[in-house]
């Protein structure tokens, strides 16, 4: 097989869940999941501009409060949050352990006039492939919920950590998996997930999967398979592994304003405060 068809052959390889696809629940799955296919259709779903405007700067504002500079995206994706970042003066590093992904988010960048910085990587071997010392880790899109395996997750967690300088930060979001467990699913993706006429929802939902199915308008259909992490659940990881403030907003709000949000954004600071006894 030429270089060229193998190629196209490799590109045109679909997601394969086997004869079970609600029994796929590993975390290693998702790099087969992003597949070129369902890569190139990925801005489609998330529509930049729409999502730059739903968002607006909550992020840039977050970071600029904090005094961050150096930024990690460990789940750039195709590039939106890093290219993001880049135009408001940051100096960023994109990772993704996807090289569909990166790829695109390279392409994303030069077309708007950047060259990414881009690195292939595992988030829970993180430090060996990424070097230095960070003002702020984003980790974005609700890619946490990748990790199906607890020891994964803390992992991930102890490897953000040790990626930070000792005032740094970490920016994480997550789905309100709450609400899809509890009530069912109910989102009129007001946020994140903005293009037309994509269809996003939850195919399949129990305590340890969240299996949603994507479906576009040329009628391709692609999954993927995820863990309903619950927003207490991961605050209480966050502070296990080191992290001495959580703060959590709910779709880019304070969570006591919004009752059922479609996302979670939680914000850890690493920074160490000693306590006056006398106070």
């Amino acid at each position: 097989m030429s270089h060229i068809t193998k190629k196209v052959a490799d590109d045109e390889v679909g997601q394969d869940y086997g004869e079970n696809p609600t029994e796929v629940r590993e975390t290693d799955k998702y790099k087969q999941e992003y597949v070129r296919g369902f890569v190139d259709k990925w801005d489609e779903l998330i529509d930049w501009d729409a999502r730059a405007d739903s968002e607006g700067d909550f992020f840039i504002e977050e970071l600029k409060k904090r005094g961050a500079k150096r930024i990690l995206d460990v789940a750039t994706g195709t590039g939106f949050h890093s290219v993001r970042l880049l135009e408001a003066g940051f100096e960023v590093v994109s990772a993704d352990g996807s090289p569909q992904m990166l790829s695109k988010a390279f392409e994303n960048g030069r077309r708007r006039g950047h060259i990414l910085r881009t690195v292939q990587a595992d988030w829970r071997w993180l430090n060996r492939d990424v070097y230095g010392k960070f003002d702020a880790v984003v980790c974005l899109g609700n890619s946490f919920t990748h990790l199906f395996d607890e020891r994964d997750r803390r992992k991930t967690l102890a490897e953000f950590y040790a990626c930070l300088r000792h005032d740094g930060c970490l920016i994480l979001d997550q789905r309100n998996y709450d609400s899809i467990l509890d009530n069912g699913f109910s989102t009129k993706h007001a946020f994140y997930y903005c293009g037309d006429n994509v269809r996003a929802a939850p195919e399949h939902v129990d305590e340890g999967l969240a299996r949603f199915r994507y479906e576009f308008p040329d009628k391709s259909v692609y999954h993927l398979n995820m863990f309903p992490l619950r927003r207490e659940y991961v605050e209480r990881l966050m502070f296990e592994v080191g992290f001495q403030r959580v703060k959590s907003f709910a779709d880019f709000q304070e969570t006591y304003r919004q009752d059922d949000p479609d996302f979670y954004i939680h914000i850890a600071e690493k920074k160490y405060e000693i306590k006056d006894e006398d106070s």
